[in-house]
């Protein structure tokens, strides 16, 4: 029996999910400003990213080590929409901590705001998203996960440009100078709207709990023929793992370096990045938006034809966000790559694996040109990126955890742990940019798409030998 979607929850539901992208789209612009203030070097720049990312796997730890006090699992027992709210309150600790960092030009209390931040978030992520996949059908979860990561990514086109207002008066300003006091404000208004969502949660009608069928989703069953006693004895989980790993990495190493490239490759200073940056996060809401049409249950015609027309209308959002802080005639050239992510889409005929292998493959192409070509050609370039990373964590997540039936809360769990892959492998593009120049520092990039490439391949033939044909329609989400 088709269950229909809870629209009015879900809406509640995904406002977090619009935090985790205004807050990480949000940490470009301070590196930058770190980066001039406290007299950093490349690589240490990239300690804001690392601070981040890092608390992803620090709380999913945590979570483990509790759950495992406990003899229970912690949402379990506590409830998802009790644990989202709690790690919205954790969250909001965090941002606080801005205001005496930026009082004292702490960068030691600044980071370490931000890792409270992403403790908060790592709790949110493991409760919010099988939530989001239970409000109704569970055929059409994953294209609720989808909608949410459009939502996320809504966040981190917005939230750049805001921040860039706050800091500097405008996402493009001409004043080279950066007071941390700017800081103050945004943050504590960003705490204070964790702590009213959290308390608008809490007393929403959000369900609590979700059942175990609902939790585990779809094509994840355990072949008869395949039990095994861990999740680590799956090669598709591990091998996973290392993709979720360099996946994130890529995605946030991309952009989090591109401020120094703008900088030095064009000439654009800090106080000007904004609307690159929120270009590269609005590819990803771009693809996102696309996959997220089958959640609507619409025939097959006009979901074909809003997959057209999606990624289009997201672009046209990125444009709007950006009107008064760019000339977005500059930006239109880049619909041309937008076509590309259509066609690719279009290819991989939903296997999940070819959708890997064949955005990884565009990825690579990507990298390569902007690494052999300058100026706007090469921005555009590193910029696209972004859209193709776009449908990656669905399918990396979906042939991870294929068969793993009963221990796929456990393989998820691991997977979510590899998001400090975004911390680490900014880190290292930071320390080849001191070695081999920001430019060619993108070959670290190349490496990571390369790695999942090798996975796309490899976990096909791993699934075929289990017995799991994995041929259907995959839609992305977002971490």
């Amino acid at each position: 029996m088709s269950v229909k979607t809870k629209w009015g929850q879900f809406g509640t539901l995904i406002t977090v999910f619009f935090f985790w992208g205004f807050v990480a789209a949000s940490n470009s612009i301070l590196i930058p400003v770190f980066k001039e203030k406290f007299d950093l070097s490349a690589t240490q720049s990239q300690f804001v990213e690392l601070a981040f990312y890092i608390a992803y796997s620090v709380g999913s730890l945590l979570y483990m080590g509790v759950s495992k006090l406990l003899n229970t699992d912690l949402l379990g027992k506590i409830g998802y929409k009790t644990g989202i709210s709690i790690g919205l309150a954790i969250s909001a600790v965090g941002t606080l901590m801005f205001y005496p960092a930026a009082e004292f030009a702490n960068l030691y209390l600044m980071l370490a705001g931000l890792f409270i931040v992403g403790l908060g978030f790592a709790l949110q992520q493991i409760a919010a998203n099988p939530l989001a996949i239970s409000m109704g059908d569970p055929h059409t979860g994953s294209q609720r996960l989808s909608m949410a990561g459009g939502i996320n990514n809504l966040g981190t086109t917005i939230g750049p440009v805001l921040i860039s207002y706050a800091i500097f008066g405008s996402a493009s300003a001409s004043t080279t100078e950066t007071d941390l006091n700017t800081l103050k404000l945004p943050y504590l208004l960003l705490g204070a709207a964790f702590l009213a969502v959290a308390a608008i949660l809490a007393f929403s009608s959000v369900p609590n709990k979700i059942s175990e069928e609902v939790a585990v989703g779809d094509h994840i069953e355990e072949h008869p023929k395949n039990v095994r006693s861990s999740a680590f004895a799956y090669p598709q989980l591990w091998l996973g793992m290392i993709a979720i790993f360099v996946y994130v990495g890529v995605e946030v190493a991309t952009q989090s370096n591109l401020p120094l490239y703008l900088k030095e490759g064009l000439g654009i200073p800090k106080e000007a990045v904004a609307p690159y940056i929120s270009l590269y996060w609005a590819s990803l809401m771009i693809g996102r938006w696309s996959a997220a049409v089958g959640a609507f249950g619409v025939s097959e015609a006009l979901k074909n034809l809003l997959k057209l027309v999606m990624p289009f209308v997201a672009f046209g959002v990125y444009l709007a966000v950006n009107s008064q802080s760019a000339n977005i005639l500059d930006f239109l050239p880049y619909a041309g790559v937008i076509l590309l992510l259509i066609a690719g889409d279009y290819l991989s005929k939903g296997n999940p694996a070819r959708m890997l292998l064949i955005f990884a493959a565009l990825g690579i192409t990507a990298l390569v040109i902007g690494m052999a070509t300058s100026g706007i050609v090469s921005v555009f370039a590193f910029i696209s990126v972004g859209l193709f990373c776009s449908t990656l964590w669905p399918c990396i997540f979906t042939l991870a955890v294929s068969g793993l039936g009963k221990h796929t809360g456990q393989g998820s769990s691991l997977l979510i742990l590899m998001i400090c892959g975004g911390g680490f492998i900014s880190t290292l593009q930071g320390s080849v940019a001191e070695s081999l120049g920001i430019h060619y520092s993108y070959i670290v990039g190349v490496l990571c798409f390369a790695y999942l490439a090798f996975y796309a391949i490899s976990a096909m033939r791993i699934l075929k030998a289990q017995g799991i044909d994995y041929d259907s329609p995959v839609s992305s989400g977002g971490h």
